[in-house]
């Protein structure tokens, strides 16, 4: 017997709550209750002050600025990006995404480059994560495109957000926004970071790191005051880190800079209790990159010096063309009114950037030569210099509204920062010839453009400058896909994969020249084959030049085999073309086929006895190499170097020179080994000992393994692959590094394999940031410290706040206009 239907029960006025009009009680309880909450929302917008309204407007005015000269139709559009370095970072999210992260890594090895290498051990791996997150939803091409943009974009929020955790006074906060933007499409440098012109070229994890730096020094400058944001710190910093290192430096200079300008022992606790928890969080990746960073190639860039004639006017004058941004010198005027409102109000973010400027400026001139290329200082102060300009502008703003009627100062304030934020974004868009009414033609831009024919303004702007920024974003958003040589591009790579369908997968060496190249997106086109192909077709060059110690001899083989080569490693001794030099370095470095593009490579490596045409696309002429197997086993003993160790300025120098000379290659060079191989400092003097025949067979490789056979056991066997202390040898001894940076093995079992595993300085590490992890949650569920009262200067307020505050209306202690907690202008601590 079924039960009575449940009796329903219509919810009654009261339950719903009073209606704000007799007309609700007509409606459903459910839209009654949204139309309330949109009635106090209204409510709540009518309050806000006029200068929030206009720090909206600014600050989002400069991010859609921003984005309008990136070219958000293209960056929306389903193509895989390219120009510069961009055109080749797209491999590796797609390596992360497809290989490593099955396996649950983050970091691992690949096949891929450099006949291979450890993959986001010295790169960044947030960056990448972000791309194969946003793939999930997105097409590939456009999560790239979008976390590439995405440092450069919320720049203006990062340097707003400081101005209003540090404490400046209204406009600041929403000027420094404007003077980021100047910094973003300053054409000073275009590879150093930080800038749109570096972020297209590549340098995007930078970019993001910076903008994660600024906000990190943001939740700095207010903790330190309100003890506050220990746990949000670490976590952030922890991610400047793993984004790229430089802006670290910046950050952790920063953070002293600080503590100097906001001195107590609370302050000093704060630091102590927030960053060394951010350092455990990123130690999974620090502390490999750090324990075997002598593995890193060092590619030589040089530091910039004045020339050794000149005097001192011009040596100083040789710094400041480099310290203060070429792009628009006007900024380094303003920033001067910057510095002289700083010191005379004591304004310590002020005071900050001028510390962080000169900091900067010092470092670039007396950094010694090494690792950090000290024009790699350079964005730090242009930014600063920027920032402070803005914040000249905003003290001109705070001047003239304090030098009004009380009843007028805020809308005096209001009016002036809307100004400064246009004069300032003009000044931006001008040459970006970007300003709305402006026109080109022949080649002359002028704003604004007259209404009629034949009229003129009585004031009018022109210029011949033209921006690069918009068609260098055209170039790399429409992508490998949208470029005129995309059927020949595709065509070579279609070709390829048909090559190592019918032939065997394996490594190819492709001759450079870069006008030929860039027509297909970049000069770094054909490093993407492996992505191409699926791995089957490896390319020898790739674009993390740090990474293998290989890097050095693929461009002493690329110079070796091109007619135009690239010979990016400095300080090398590179030979022009030479067919026969060049054949046999690829049979030693185990590639298999060779790319010509040139008439020259062509011809030459047509008349090779080892050297053997398979196919032809477009300009392409492809060869096999003969004699270059994976594995093979060795003629003659190595002989074990001497007094040099793995670093790259130790064991570089003496294996170029040996790489170069093919008679030399009869006895290895190596690092280290058994007991029983000799030892020589003077290695060509060294006796070679014939070892016994052996068989080598069924070679086979992965991603991150080679497996072989031998007929006997105990004949040193060289095994074609880059050379990593992970790498671990089963059924042999080893492996050695042996020249030019391979591996060697002494076979204890007629069956071999290598795998690529973790060494101990990654579990350490990856332990050391389980501690950290366990340590932020502790952080995040302390009570902020007690820190000293700094004074603080009252904000502007409109004219009809008072009675509002009077009542109390939605005002809560310690919020300033816009709802966010600052402090303004702190100076010193009172009691």
């Amino acid at each position: 017997m079924s039960s009575p239907p449940a009796e329903r029960h219509e919810p009654s006025s009261e339950a719903d709550g009073p209606p704000s009009e007799a007309a609700d009680d007509a409606r459903p309880g459910a839209a009654a209750a949204l139309n309330r909450r949109v009635d106090r929302l209204v409510e709540r917008l009518g309050q806000v002050q006029v200068s929030t309204w206009v720090t909206w407007l600014i600050v989002g005015g400069s991010v859609v600025f921003t984005i309008l000269q990136l070219q958000p139709r293209l960056i929306v559009a389903d193509t895989t990006p390219a120009g510069g370095d961009m055109g080749a970072h797209v491999w590796a999210p797609a390596y992360l995404r497809d290989h490593l992260l099955p396996d649950l890594r983050l970091t691992g090895w690949s096949p891929d480059w450099y006949a291979g290498l450890p993959v986001l051990q010295f790169y960044m791996v947030p960056p990448m994560l972000a791309i194969v997150a946003l793939d999930v939803v997105l097409p590939y091409g456009v999560a790239f495109k979008l976390v590439a943009v995405s440092g450069v974009v919320t720049l203006p929020v990062a340097v707003w957000l400081f101005g209003r955790l540090a404490g400046l006074a209204h406009p600041a906060p929403a000027l420094l926004a404007v003077g980021s933007v100047g910094f973003l499409f300053d054409r000073t440098y275009s590879i150093l970071g930080g800038n749109i012109p570096s972020t297209l070229a590549g340098e995007f994890a930078f970019s993001i790191s910076l903008t994660l730096a600024v906000v990190y020094l943001a939740l700095v400058a207010n903790g330190l005051q309100t003890g506050r944001y220990r746990a949000l710190a670490a976590v952030v910093i922890a991610f400047v880190a793993l984004t790229h290192v430089i802006p670290l430096f910046f950050a952790i200079v920063g953070t002293f800079v600080l503590l100097a300008l906001y001195p107590s022992k609370p302050g000093l606790g704060w630091i102590a209790t927030s960053a060394p928890v951010g350092a455990l969080l990123a130690m999974w990746w620090l502390l490999p990159f750090w324990g075997q960073r002598r593995f890193m190639n060092d590619m030589g860039w040089e530091k910039k010096f004045p020339p050794t004639d000149a005097g001192v006017m011009e040596e100083i004058g040789f710094w400041l063309t480099r310290v203060f941004p070429q792009e628009a010198r006007w900024v380094a005027y303003v920033a001067i009114i910057g510095v002289v409102a700083a010191l005379v109000r004591r304004s310590a973010p002020a005071m900050f950037l001028i510390a962080m400027a000169l900091i900067g400026s010092v470092g670039f001139v007396v950094a010694p030569q090494g690792r950090l290329w000290n024009e790699r200082l350079l964005p730090f102060v242009h930014l600063c210099t920027y920032l402070l300009a803005a914040f000249g502008a905003a003290e001109l703003v705070r001047w003239v509204a304090e030098s009004t009627r009380n009843e007028l100062r805020a809308w005096v304030s209001a009016g002036g920062a809307v100004l400064a934020a246009a004069v300032g974004i003009a000044m931006v868009a001008f040459p970006l010839h970007a300003l709305p009414f402006g026109q080109e033609r022949d080649g002359i831009y002028r704003w604004p453009v007259p209404p009629v024919v034949g009229t003129a303004w009585p004031f009018a702007f022109e210029t011949t400058d033209s921006s690069y920024i918009p068609s260098w974003a055209r170039w790399n958003f429409r992508g490998y896909e949208r470029k005129d040589a995309w059927p020949e591009y595709r065509d070579m790579v279609l070709t390829m994969a048909n090559i190592g369908e019918r032939r065997g997968c394996g490594r190819a060496l492709w001759e450079y020249n870069r006008s030929e190249l860039d027509r297909y997106g970049t000069p770094m086109a054909p490093m993407l084959l492996p992505m191409w192909t699926d791995g089957c077709i490896a390319s020898m060059e790739g674009l993390y030049f740090e990474s293998s110690m290989t890097t050095p001899y693929h461009f002493l083989a690329q110079s070796s085999l091109s007619e135009s080569p690239s010979r990016a490693q400095r300080g090398m001794p590179y030979r022009d073309f030479d067919i026969e030099l060049g054949a046999q370095q690829l049979q030693l470095m185990g590639v298999r086929y060779y790319m010509a593009l040139s008439d020259l490579a062509t011809n030459a490596a047509q008349g090779h006895p080892d050297l053997t045409e398979i196919a032809r696309s477009g300009p392409w002429v492809v060869f096999e190499v003969d004699g270059a197997p994976l594995v093979e086993p060795l003629e003659h003993e190595p002989v074990v170097l001497d007094d040099v160790g793995d670093a790259g300025h130790e064991w570089l120098p003496p294996t170029a020179d040996w790489f170069q000379t093919p008679s030399r290659w009869e006895v290895l060079l190596a690092s280290d080994g058994p007991e029983s191989w000799q030892r020589s400092d003077t290695p060509d003097q060294a006796v070679r000992r014939p070892l016994p025949a052996v068989d080598v067979s069924e070679i086979e490789s992965g991603d991150d393994w080679v497996r072989f056979e031998v007929s006997e056991p105990g004949t040193p066997v060289l095994v074609k692959v880059s050379y990593f202390p992970n790498w671990r040898a089963t059924g042999a001894e080893g492996p050695w590094r042996v020249s030019p940076n391979l591996m060697v093995v002494i076979p204890t079992d007629t069956t071999v394999e290598l795998n690529y595993g973790r060494s101990m300085v990654e579990i350490a590490g990856w332990g050391l940031t389980g501690v950290g992890i366990v340590l932020v949650v502790l952080l995040a569920r302390a009570a902020p410290l007690t820190m000293p009262i700094w004074t603080r200067e009252e904000p502007e307020r409109d004219e009809d706040q008072d009675e509002g505050e009077e009542e109390g209306e939605d005002e809560e202690e310690g919020e300033d206009e816009d709802g966010s907690e600052s402090l303004v202008d702190p100076v010193s601590p009172r009691a």
